[in-house]
This record gives structure tokens, sequence and C-alpha cells, in this order.
């Protein structure tokens, strides 16, 4: 299986709203093979708890507002880690040592990486 259209879309809303609150190091992996259940893990780093808490809202307000109900949202209150749950796609904000620490990218080394289209002017890390 590969990530639907529908879950590559959700990606780009998601994306666009990390950007734009100063998300980094955006990752989009491919976990539709090993987790039936999901299509898209979207990884981004925040530069602090507030800036973290700030990309998760926008990119939850997004999501919602393009029509996208949320499953699940976990960790907003501390902000150094917070996982946006939209079924087809689950958005893991971190602060910088807890994406250090827990190393997901290691974890899912064998999916693929999913490309991510930011708006001009802003760079794009596949």
């Amino acid at each position: 299986m590969t990530a639907t259209a529908q879950s590559r879309d959700m990606l780009q809303i998601a994306a666009i709203a990390a950007d734009a609150k100063g998300g980094e190091d955006l990752v989009a992996l491919d976990v539709s093979e090993p987790l039936p259940l999901v299509d898209i893990f979207l990884l981004i780093t925040g530069r602090n708890e507030r800036n973290v808490a700030a990309i998760a809202d926008e990119i939850e307000d997004q999501l919602l507002e393009n029509g996208h109900k949320r499953i699940r949202r976990e960790g907003r209150q501390e902000a150094r880690w917070v996982l946006l749950d939209f079924g087809d796609l689950v958005v893991h904000v971190f602060h910088e040592q807890e994406r250090m620490y827990y190393g997901l990218e290691r974890l899912w080394k064998d999916c693929p990486v999913v490309p991510i289209d930011l708006p001009t002017g802003a760079p794009s890390v596949d």
C-alpha cells in the first residue's frame, strides 16, 4: 500500500501550517505498509515549548477548517511532544531535545519519505 491522495492533501495542509508557524526539519514518512490504519507520519521540530504549541494549534486549526476530523491529541499541555491523530495522517510536533531522544526517523527508517511542497521561498525537506 501507499499513502492515499487524501492523506497527501492532509500532509500539504499540515506542512504549510507548520511552516507558517516556524516549524523546522519537516519530514513525512509513508507508514502505510507497516501500519494499516495510518498512511503518513509528519515529523516537525519546534524551537521551544511555546513554538511547539503554536505549530500544533495551527496544524489542527487548518486541518479542521478543511473538514478533517481530529481523532486524538496528546501532549499539548507540556508542549514537548504533541501528537495530532487525524486518522490517515499522524503529526508529531517535537521540541528539539525530544525529537533527538526518541529518534522516530531511525525507528521508521525503512519507510519511504513523502515529498513536501512548501510555498515558494520556503525550503522543502524530503
